[in-house]
C-alpha cells in the first residue's frame, strides 16, 4: 500500500470545499466553533532558569514563568445554523456512498444541528450520538457542571457504512468480578459514552491551540470508521488532530482552516508528514527540529 498523504488548505472552508468533486471522502469529521458567545483563547507559557525566579524545581533550582503568547479566535455567530447549513450540505455531497460524517459540538447547539442534519442526510441516516465525557476544570454552583461534548454520527447510506468492530479498542470492566477471567482480561467495547481526559495542559500532546481535541478520541473514530488507504477530511482543522490521527493510521487526510494561527500550529505539529500546502507558504524547519517534533508526536499518539 502506498504511503499516506496529507494536504492542508488555507482559506474559507466553504469556498475551498465547494470546488471539489462529489463523493471524494470516506469519512468527514468537523469540530466547528461551538457558538459559546466568547472569545476562545489559550495562553502559552514556559519556564526558564532564573536564580531569582518564583518557582523551585529539582535540587532547589529556581525558575520563572514567561508568557510566550496567546492564541485565540472569536466564537460568536448571530445566526449559527445559517453558518453551518451550507457547510453541512457540502459534507453530505463530498461523502462517498458508504461514508460517515461526524459533527462535534456541545450542548448549546447540538439539538438544533441534529434537526438540520436530519433534513440534509435524512433521519434514517442518523446512527449514533456519541457523548465524550471528561472530568476537568471548574465546577458550577448553580447547576450540574457541563463536562461533555456531543458527536453526531450520520452515515450517507444507513445500510452500508464502515464499522470495523474488531478494531475497537477495549476498556476495563467497572466490575471485573462479575464476568469471567477471560472477559475481564480482554476488556469490553465502549458504549456511546466515551470517558476520555481532555488534552493535558502540561502534556506533550498540547499544541497551545484553543479547543484542541485529544488524539485518543479522534483515533478511535478513524480506526473504526475507515480502512487503511481511505480518505479523511476535516474542514475546521484547528490544530490538526484529525490529520495526525489519520496519517498515523495510514489514512490519507485533507485539512482546511482559515485561521493563520491554526496553520502555524499545523506547520510544526504535522511537519513529520511532509504535507502538501495549498494557499499557504510553510516555514522551512531544519532536520533537527523536524526530528524532535516527530518524536514528540509519536509519544503523544501512544
Amino acid at each position: 500500500m502506498a504511503a499516506p498523504t496529507l494536504d492542508i488548505h488555507f482559506g474559507d472552508n466553504l469556498s475551498v470545499i465547494s470546488e471539489w468533486p462529489d463523493e471524494s471522502f470516506d469519512l468527514i469529521y468537523i469540530d466547528p466553533p461551538f457558538n459559546t458567545g466568547k472569545v476562545q483563547a489559550r495562553t502559552q507559557i514556559k519556564t526558564v532558569r532564573d536564580d531569582d525566579g518564583d518557582c523551585e524545581g529539582y535540587k532547589g533550582q529556581k525558575y520563572r514563568t514567561v508568557r510566550v503568547g496567546t492564541k485565540s479566535y472569536s466564537d460568536v455567530f448571530s445566526d449559527y445554523l445559517s453558518f453551518l447549513e451550507p457547510r453541512l450540505e457540502q459534507a453530505q455531497r463530498l461523502l462517498k456512498p458508504n461514508g460517515s460524517f461526524f459533527l462535534h459540538l456541545d450542548y448549546r447547539e447540538v439539538h438544533y444541528a441534529k434537526v438540520l442534519l436530519d433534513m440534509i442526510f435524512g433521519r434514517e441516516s442518523f446512527i449514533n450520538e456519541i457523548i465524550w465525557a471528561y472530568d476537568y476544570g471548574a465546577r458550577s454552583k448553580k447547576k450540574w457542571s457541563a463536562k461533555h461534548d456531543n458527536i453526531l454520527w450520520y452515515a450517507k447510506d444507513p445500510n452500508n457504512y464502515t464499522y470495523r468492530y474488531d478494531d475497537i479498542d477495549r476498556i476495563p470492566y467497572m466490575a471485573p468480578g462479575l464476568v469471567t477471567k477471560e472477559k475481564a482480561e480482554r476488556g469490553k467495547t465502549p458504549t456511546d459514552t466515551w470517558w476520555h481526559t481532555i488534552v493535558s495542559p502540561n502534556g506533550k500532546e498540547k499544541t497551545g491551540y484553543p479547543t484542541q481535541k485529544p488524539l485518543g478520541v479522534i483515533n478511535r473514530l478513524i480506526r473504526v470508521h475507515t480502512k487503511p488507504g481511505d480518505r479523511v477530511l476535516d474542514f475546521f482543522a484547528g490544530s490538526g488532530t484529525a490529520g495526525e490521527a489519520a496519517f498515523r493510521q495510514n489514512r490519507n487526510a485533507v485539512l482546511v482552516d482559515c485561521n493563520e494561527e491554526a496553520m502555524e500550529v499545523m506547520e510544526h505539529r504535522l511537519s513529520f508528514a511532509q504535507p502538501v500546502w495549498h494557499g499557504w507558504k510553510a516555514t522551512e524547519l531544519d532536520n533537527n527540529e523536524i526530528c524532535l517534533l516527530d518524536v514528540l508526536s509519536v509519544s503523544a499518539a501512544k
